[in-house]
């Protein structure tokens, strides 16, 4: 049997899952994505809203490409299980929920007219999108009414001017968009290229102000690992159920959302009084900052040790005994300290990821991680160092070791478009940009025999670090003894060295 609202309404369906709210509420939320992540973050969020009687709204799910999973969304009457996974407390934990804030799909392609009719109606107050990294963009094209424009923001800009046209300046009924595109804000893009596309439409110029005083495009900030459809696990999931769900999605029990924006719109949309870890703030840099330097931070400064050493996945990483250890004296010792935040907020945050990397319901890859590596370190691990050595006067041993084996990943041969390193005589991918690995190549290819000044060549490089990093006191000769211990003794016995200075 497949998950649909009668199966849930039937007498013989016993699944003992929880399910949300199952009577039909109004569509307050237009939603552009249909992706695992948006159902298993936001719309799970709705659905917890919902069953507290603090929402009372569903979602409108529009598809943002032509292809999607609208069809089998409205097969299922906007029906999904979300299995939630991870560690509490130091014990494996699941729990199962069938979520019902979703009323329906849309395919604005083929059903455009369905998407203005939507936008019509008095009681939308929120959107929420997805569309990768890409979709918010400003890409040029005409605006041709009644025909779906082909990208997000042009799509917002003919949606909210179908809705100014219905509703006239009314201020109560501009929209709050919530993104969860991972850009840097994130709502004020959006803004900018909806406006420009206004403007180059020859739009009025009072819509234009409506745009700006009646709609809210709120910055945020996301954060919870969603691995998807659990394939692996899905015939004897649904053997369990005892139905067909072919949007079922597996996530992690952690989720966080930092969203910028006025107070008072925290009361329309009531997460946090729902018990979610949603933060409303005035300014989000603190929350980015500290997730991308310990979250991401964590990952880039100990990956390519770990996978040098033998390792594979980012469980076995932190179940190693040294590297485990590496991992945590980076966060605690050299990241969290220097974070500008609460001390209360900036280590609860950071325990929460170290138990979040050993969730044992997901394979990480360490090769997956090591994509882009050096703009990841530069990004994510080079403020926490120089932050360190600024406060401190000396170096952070192990995210100068991070760099060194940085350096020694990168040792390769070409292949194509690509480098080749070598660990234990099969060769693994070393993909970045061609710039990066023109350098890194270079490096290792005049001087294998003389580290100290392949060193010195890498970290004098202010194409890749935009700085020259030899300039640091210090930091060309800690590299370089890092380096000298990982090509002479291995990752592993380097960075017990490194935990040990």
């Amino acid at each position: 049997m497949q998950l649909t609202r009668s199966l849930l309404e039937s007498e013989s369906f016993k699944s003992g899952i929880s399910i949300g709210v199952t009577t039909p509420l109004p569509e307050r939320v237009i939603q552009f994505g249909e992706g695992n992540f948006l159902r298993a973050f936001v719309d799970w969020m709705l659905d917890e809203m919902n069953s507290r009687g603090l929402f009372n709204g569903s979602a409108v799910l529009l598809q943002p490409v032509n292809q999607g999973l609208v069809g089998v969304l409205n097969e299922q009457d906007g029906l999904y299980t979300l299995l939630t996974r991870g560690i509490c407390d130091g014990k494996p934990v699941e729990t199962r929920r069938i979520v019902t804030a979703v009323s329906s799909g849309l395919n604005p392609y083929t059903d455009w007219a369905a998407a203005l009719e939507l936008m019509r109606r008095p009681e939308l107050r929120v959107a929420v999108s997805n569309t990768t990294e890409a979709g918010i963009a400003y890409v040029e094209e005409g605006f041709t009414p009644g025909e779906c424009p082909n990208s997000f923001p042009a799509k917002v800009t003919a949606l909210l001017y179908e809705r100014f046209k219905t509703f006239g300046s009314e201020t109560e009924r501009g929209l709050i968009f919530l993104p969860c595109e991972l850009i840097e804000r994130n709502g004020a893009r959006l803004r900018e290229y909806v406006l420009q596309h206004a403007a180059a439409w020859g739009l009025p110029e009072e819509f234009q102000r409506w745009i700006c005083e009646a709609n809210y495009f709120l910055n945020t900030l996301v954060d919870r690992i969603v691995p998807g459809y659990p394939r692996e696990d899905a015939a004897r999931l649904a053997g369990e159920f005892g139905y067909e769900d072919r949007l079922m999605v597996a996530g992690e029990l952690f989720h966080l959302w930092v969203i910028e924006g006025p107070a008072h719109l925290s009361g329309e949309v009531p997460f946090a009084k729902a018990g979610l870890n949603v933060i409303w703030t005035d300014d989000m840099t603190p929350y980015r900052s500290r997730k991308v330097r310990v979250l991401n931070g964590a990952h880039t400064c100990s990956v390519l040790a770990a996978y040098l050493a033998g390792l594979d996945t980012v469980g076995e990483m932190m179940a190693d005994a040294e590297f485990g250890r590496l991992v945590e004296h980076a966060v605690f010792k050299e990241i969290v300290p220097c974070l500008k935040m609460d001390d209360e907020q900036r280590r609860s945050y950071a325990a929460a990821v170290l138990e979040r990397f050993q969730n044992p319901f997901i394979r990480h890859e360490l090769l997956s991680i090591s994509l882009n590596s050096v703009s990841k370190w530069k990004v994510r691990v080079l403020p926490s160092l120089l932050d360190y050595f600024d406060a401190n006067g000396k170096l952070p041993s192990v995210l100068t070791f991070s760099l060194a084996a940085l350096i020694r990943f990168y040792d390769g041969v070409c292949a194509g478009n690509e480098l080749r390193g070598t660990r234990d005589g099969q060769q693994y991918p070393i993909r970045d940009d061609a710039p990066v690995l023109e350098v890194l190549g270079r490096a290792w290819s005049a001087h294998r025999n003389d580290l100290p000044t392949l060193v010195a060549m890498v970290l004098g490089s202010e194409a890749m670090w935009g700085t020259d990093l030899t300039r640091i006191s210090g930091m060309a000769e800690a590299v370089a003894g890092h380096l000298q211990g990982i090509v002479q003794q291995g990752a592993r016995a380097a960075a017990v060295a490194a935990l040990a200075s």
